[in-house]
């Protein structure tokens, strides 16, 4: 009984990453070139904002028909939470009322 529990319990661990029956893994000798970063560069306002405008022109901007979608949809569930706030509020007002008889 407890050869079978060892068993299990082995086969629950990951034994790490799977590679082809006959690879080799190459290693090279140099190490990995480190990023060089300027610290000007990191540091400037000017090329700060101009990252910023570069990563603004990679967003795909909704369509009209979308933020209009979008719009009537947090509006209705912004009513919806209204709505269970104001139902839990009173509720909770009534059974308190009710509890201390006024």
């Amino acid at each position: 009984m407890s050869e079978e529990n060892q068993t299990f319990q082995a086969a629950a661990r990951p034994s790490g990453k799977r590679q082809a029956t006959g690879a080799q893994t190459t290693v090279s000798k140099k190490p990995a070139r480190e990023k060089e970063t300027n610290e000007l560069s990191t540091r400037n306002p000017l090329v700060f904002i101009k990252q910023v405008v570069d990563e603004l022109r990679k967003v795909i901007w909704p369509t009209g028909r979308q933020m209009v979608t979008y719009s009537i949809i947090v509006i209705l569930f912004l009513i919806a939470m209204i709505a269970l706030v104001w139902g839990v509020d009173t509720l909770a007002g009534l059974g308190v009322r009710s509890v201390l008889g006024k």
